[in-house]
């Protein structure tokens, strides 16, 4: 594991978004979600690209508070720009279970 300084860690910007559309992705390698999340009025609506298909359905995550990195650059996945990285545990079975607040905070609020 590589050590890394505070400064280090406070160029990652995570911030906490509300999923407000999930669409099937069949063009992405593996089975996958787009997903729009909104950031609030600082942040705005972001797209990504998640491999969640066996362990949410679209319902289960229409609504849902997750964090994410906003401040990777955008990255092309098939025909669909991916502009952030949800945050989750890659548990033993290669399944990923989000990350969430315990309460519902305001979108766009920083992780720290």
């Amino acid at each position: 594991m590589v050590t890394v300084t505070f400064d280090d860690f406070a160029k990652i910007e995570i911030r906490t978004g509300k999923v407000v559309r999930v669409e099937p992705f069949p063009k992405a390698r593996k089975p996958a979600y787009k997903l729009w999340i909104d950031f609030g009025k600082e942040g705005g609506m972001k797209k990504s690209s998640a491999q969640i298909t066996d362990r949410y359905t679209p319902e289960e995550l229409e609504g849902r508070q997750v964090l994410a990195v906003t401040n990777f650059p955008p990255r092309q996945v098939a025909d669909f720009m991916s502009e952030v990285l949800v945050l989750g545990n890659v548990l033993e079975d290669g399944s990923v279970s989000l990350l969430r607040p315990d309460h519902e905070v305001p979108l766009g609020t920083r992780v720290w």
